[in-house]
């Protein structure tokens, strides 16, 4: 690293199919909204040949300035892969969003990778759902380095960013974060800023001027050696400590000069197993460049140290009915084994499926099994089946190229596969195989809809469900209590970007409605009611006469129904049919229109007709009977009470408690997890939490995140029953 200049001009620059697992590099960009992620992915394709300029493919044609703009919003919210060549290697870039709505973008990114780039901003500093993230990656292992960008804005000072860097990702070893190069500087200007220039390496002590718009290699002058040494001694130090060669210490404490190959070839080993974490700047090209500062070294740096997918283990595979499926890493000749890792779709071309493959080769025109399990709580069916692929291409800007194969251990773009969603299985279908999907989030804030008119009811349906195959994060759900469509989604922006694809791609315009909570009825006391069903219109009569007794029981009982006739004043015939009328009341509710619960019901009277009386009518009498003895009765309205766990920095453990307080919540305890963080444990009433999503995150400045899981329902307070009862009447 350092000392290999390449520029790759015209065609070189485009990765097509890779023919090996060892000539592929998947490398994912994680990084919070504004820190230059998409900025830098362009400065790569541009240094590496792919485009001629930032934004522009080599030989698509010019896009208009709308469209490119569209293009790079569209990037802003979902994953997207650039894929090129340096040095005979296919580097797949997968550029991830910032924003902390789209983490399930993010999820898939990190899934098909095998390293990460964490793109960091010298003018914004590091944020903590970056650190989550880096966390993450620690906990499998992932090798991982850290690219500092916007060194040209005023007072970036890259020392600093490096001690920042190393205090929030270094927490175990801060000598394992340290940077390879160090800015060079030009005059400073008017406003007293110097600009970045270029790069000094401080393994081979070499200066790379970038001034000209072309990478420039010299010595450098006896007044910059001080700075360079010392930055030199320590990353030399970093480097040894991470070595496997155990004398490598001993004769460099020695006083021993040890050979910058051998220390570039174990900072590539350590950076390759995830134990050293190299920090590197990076800036665009100007106007008319070739090349941006730093984007060479970060080439070398990926291509050199970043690990081959041979070096990865393939997630947990099974066979369809659950049997452990034993595979070779990486294997080009094994099994078919991949995965559908983002799902989108074309207004020509359809249904497009990106797919990472893990074992055998994949190649277009054959048939291939489908597997998608695990997911049908969030409106995603289980399904097998086998489909004939598509086209398989690579992206190119906008456009999509064709390729005639893709390689255990590299990414491409299916074409057609009408039944494949985000998370699903490829496999060979005479042997269809099952991968363990990644961790989704789980999305928490509910955005009720209604069509906005019949021809919008027609396609909701569809438009819904290609919605959610494109996005596991989303959870589909028909709530049977309040009958409202319910989208679960991560984030108001994540709500908004959900509402204009169902608007834009599928046509669908619907409306927003407040959300309603699956609320209960109870009785508060024991009460009596007599349902009297009597009818005579001519011919045959309704004959029906009932007399029950309800009476309240503890939370979670449900409806109790008993029989306490004598003298068969009801036929017993007629008993089962009392207790459905009864139920079918309870379901509708009798005050509100919620259904009751938690009360036992006695039948203790009635009186038949031996010609009149019918099933519908002792069921019609069981229902006015129930009714009778509610409008006798305290009717409690009842919430659904959820126990919310939230994971939050120590920083704010103050201020999220006594937010949950002011939601009527009930703390049940908190717990030091360890890295600064606290978890929370509180009962809160799930009609105060409806945006807790939102709140949260503004309140903890994105560091926290919650889960909730329903326990029970429970009274509600007068005031608050009084409110919602008056919201009712006004819905209505």
């Amino acid at each position: 690293m350092g000392d290999k200049v390449q520029t790759h001009p015209g065609a070189a620059g485009r990765a097509m199919a890779a023919d090996h697992p060892a000539s592929v590099r998947n490398v994912v960009l994680v990084g919070h909204s504004g820190s230059g992620k998409t900025t830098l992915v362009e400065a790569l394709a541009l240094t590496a040949g792919a485009v001629n300029r930032a934004g522009r493919v080599e030989d698509g044609g010019s896009l208009s300035d709308y469209d490119e703009i569209e293009h790079r919003q569209q990037r802003s919210v979902q994953l997207s892969l650039v894929p090129v060549d340096w040095d005979g290697i296919k580097i797949n870039l997968l550029d991830t969003p910032g924003y902390a709505d789209f983490v399930g973008e993010l999820r898939a990114g990190l899934r098909a990778a095998d390293a990460a780039l964490f793109v960091v901003s010298a003018s914004d500093g590091v944020n903590g759902s970056t650190r989550m993230v880096w966390e993450e990656c620690a906990a499998v292992g992932m090798p991982r380095a850290i690219v500092v960008t916007h060194l040209e804005a005023a007072r970036a000072d890259f020392e600093e960013m490096t001690r920042v860097c190393a205090e929030a990702f270094g927490a175990d070893d801060p000598d394992a974060v340290l940077p390879l190069y160090l800015p060079l500087h030009g005059p400073q200007g008017p406003d007293g800023h110097a600009p970045v220039t270029g790069l000094a390496g401080l393994l081979t002590q070499k200066l790379f001027d970038y001034s000209t718009g072309e990478r420039k290699e010299s010595e450098p002058g006896e007044d910059q050696l001080p700075r360079l040494e010392e930055a030199r001694n320590r990353l030399i130090e970093g480097i040894i400590s991470e070595s496997e060669d155990e004398t490598l210490m001993d004769r460099y404490l020695g006083g021993e000069q040890i050979d910058v190959k051998t220390l570039v070839e174990d900072l590539e080993r350590a950076v390759a197993r995830g134990a050293f974490f190299p920090v590197l700047a990076a800036a665009p090209a100007a106007d008319g460049a070739r090349q941006g500062i730093g984007t060479v070294e970060l080439l070398e740096l990926v291509t050199g140290g970043f690990p081959t997918p041979l070096e990865r283990e393939v997630p947990a595979v099974t066979t369809i009915d659950g049997r452990p499926r034993e595979l070779k890493p990486c294997d080009p000749d094994g099994p078919l084994v991949a995965e559908v890792v983002k799902t989108s779709s074309d207004p020509y071309v359809g249904r497009i499926s990106l797919v990472r493959v893990f074992s055998g080769t994949l190649r277009p025109d054959e048939t291939v099994h489908v597997s998608g399990h695990g997911l049908a709580d969030r409106g995603h069916e289980d399904h097998d089946v086998d489909e004939r692929v598509g086209a398989l291409t690579t992206p190119f800007g906008k456009q999509q190229r064709p390729v005639t194969h893709a390689v255990a251990g590299d990414l491409a773009c299916v074409a057609k596969l009408g039944r494949a969603e985000t998370g699903d299985t490829l496999s060979a279908k005479d042997d269809p195989l099952l991968m363990e999907p990644w961790q989704m989030p789980d999305p928490l804030l509910p955005l009720a809809i209604r069509a906005h008119s019949k021809p919008d009811e027609d396609k909701l349906s569809q438009g819904l469900a290609r919605l959610v195959a494109e996005d596991p994060t989303m959870r589909l759900e028909q709530n049977q209590d309040t009958h409202q469509v319910v989208l679960w989604c991560l984030g108001e922006a994540h709500a908004d970007v959900a509402l204009e694809r169902l608007r834009s791609r599928y046509g669908v315009q619907v409306d927003v409605v407040p959300h309603r909570v699956s609320l209960r009825e109870t009785f508060a006391t024991r009460s009596a009611g007599r349902g009297r069903h009597v009818k005579q219109s001519g011919g045959h009569g309704q004959y029906a006469i009932c007399e029950i007794e309800v009476e309240p029981l503890p939370g979670g009982s449900g409806i109790e129904f008993v029989d306490k006739v004598v003298g068969g004043a009801v036929p017993r015939q007629f008993i089962p049919s009392v207790e459905k009328g009864v139920r079918a009341q309870a379901a509708r509710g009798v005050a509100t229109g919620y259904p009751l619960i938690d009360v036992r019901v006695t039948l203790l009277d009635g009186k038949a007709h031996s010609v009149d009386s019918s099933d519908a009518a002792f069921q019609t009498a069981g229902a006015l009977a129930l009714r009778e003895a509610a409008a006798d009765a305290r009717i409690h309205l009842l919430e659904p009470v959820a126990e919310v766990t939230v994971l939050v920095g120590d920083d704010y453990v103050g201020a999220v408690m006594s937010d949950l307080s002011g939601r009527r919540g009930r703390l049940l305890g908190t717990e030091q997890v360890g890295n600064g963080r606290t978890l929370i444990r509180a009962e809160v009433p799930e009609i105060e939490i409806g945006r807790y999503a939102v709140d949260l995150r503004s309140l903890s400045h994105g560091t926290a995140r919650f889960d909730r899981r329903y326990v029970r329902h429970e009274p509600m307070p007068p005031q608050v029953a009084d409110r919602v009862r008056q919201q009712e009447r006004e819905a209505s």
